[in-house]
């Protein structure tokens, strides 16, 4: 049977400031995907009130069952942070622990057939900071970064891919015409990402006819 299910995009936002730059990224992301006639939801973490604190011995909550649900049900998740000393905001990283990590135990760690919950799920990370990525890199901060976040994060729970585009030398003030440069990458890595999933969803209904 054919698979007509729209392709599903969801966005974990992560920055207290409304009508921030980040919040810009979100809502542009989102709105470039539905042009590309596939599903984008925007998960404001400090609109919600999402409790980052991570309770052990204890079932899932409500909150992380409807988050784990909609975790889930998507193809691409999409963290939009900014980068605060180095390392993602305490909301974006107790999402990581409550959410993603609610059907994860440490006693599946170094197993051969360890879970991997989100195999055939892309991570895409979108974050933004006030300084150049030249001085990140020279600090460690952006290799550290992607090997203890990105990379730990895709190896660990299973995503079949983890890219990140980062936007440097934010901050309040910001030359409108620079902002605009950065939205437009936002469009073309929405672009990007909504044609790679609809080749690989066309590639797999082709095997599925051959195979017939």
């Amino acid at each position: 049977m054919e698979d007509a299910r729209t392709l599903r995009h969801l966005i974990v936002l992560g920055d207290p400031r409304r009508g921030s730059f980040n919040h810009q990224v979100a809502e542009c992301y989102r709105d470039t995907v539905r042009t590309c006639h596939q599903e984008a939801q925007i998960r404001d973490l400090y609109a919600l009130g999402f409790d980052p604190l991570l309770q052990t011995g204890a079932p899932p909550s409500d909150d992380v069952a409807v988050e784990l649900g909609l975790v889930h049900a998507c193809d691409v998740l999409v963290f939009v942070y900014p980068i605060w000393f180095g390392t993602p905001p305490a909301i974006i990283k107790g999402y990581v622990e409550r959410v993603l990590g609610a059907e994860f135990h440490p006693a599946d760690l170094g197993g051969e057939a360890a879970p991997a919950p989100f195999r055939l799920k892309r991570f895409l990370t979108l974050s933004s900071s006030a300084t150049s990525l030249p001085w990140l890199n020279e600090r460690g901060q952006w290799l550290s970064l992607r090997q203890a976040f990105d990379t730990y994060l895709a190896d660990l729970f299973g995503f079949r891919s983890a890219e990140h585009v980062h936007f440097e030398s934010v901050v309040e003030g910001t030359r409108e015409t620079y902002i605009r440069e950065l939205l437009a990458r936002v469009e073309d890595s929405a672009r990007y990402m909504c044609a790679e999933l609809a080749q690989e969803r066309h590639a797999a209904k082709a095997q599925a006819a051959g195979q017939n």
